[in-house]
């Protein structure tokens, strides 16, 4: 399979759709605190409710330390309803004793609600680190076009850094995403007006 191919192919087909909820704001405010709390918020939560709980969140605070304003009760009514919003309320309230955020993978996920996903999310978008965030699009299309075979997200990740060259790792997320949420669906995939139709093995 012609792994190259079917990337630049996707890059092209998704230049116009919505850019992924984490790459917005990290291109909107600079700001690395805010990229780390709205990744920590996306986990099981859709763009649309990550970007508007975001937002909510950032009219009250500018970075992490912002958060010691911040009862844990005001923190999960501006993010709800994000998925799990009570847990993550605690998640974000502890990100104010932080002195500075990591910038390595093995200190990242230190941090309480901060896993694989959240990591190599924040380092490909902040620092432009070679990493490959797998989340649920990107392991799902790696499985149903066929560049994977694999049960979890990490099995994804570390099958697809076999397959994939490293100037595709960072960008794989956003372009994946972008398509996983306007064409290859979770469910009834718009098979018809796929560009990689027919490089796809469908496999469901």
């Amino acid at each position: 399979m012609d792994h190259k191919k079917i990337i630049e192919i996707l890059k092209k087909e998704v230049i116009n759709f919505d850019v992924p909820v984490i790459n917005l704001i990290a291109f909107q405010s600079n700001n690395p605190d805010k990229v780390l709390i709205s990744a920590i918020l996306s986990t099981r939560t859709k763009d649309k409710v990550t970007l508007e709980a975001s937002e909510r969140l950032f009219s009250k605070i500018n970075n992490i330390k912002d958060l010691n304003k911040l009862k844990i009760e005001q923190i999960e009514k501006l993010i709800y309803p994000v998925g799990f919003y009570k847990i993550k309320a605690k998640h974000l309230k502890k990100l104010e004793t932080l002195e500075k955020i990591p910038n390595t993978f093995e200190n990242l996920i230190k941090i309480d609600g901060v896993g694989r996903k959240v990591a190599n999310l924040f380092l490909s978008v902040v620092y432009g680190n070679d990493e490959i965030c797998v989340d649920t699009h990107v392991h799902r299309i790696s499985n149903r076009i066929g560049w994977v075979k694999t049960s979890n997200p990490f099995q994804t990740e570390k099958a697809l850094k076999k397959i994939l060259p490293k100037k595709y790792w960072k960008t794989i997320n956003s372009i994946l995403v972008a398509y996983g949420q306007k064409i290859c669906t979770p469910i009834n995939p718009k098979c018809s007006i796929c560009k990689i139709n027919k490089y796809c093995k469908k496999i469901f």
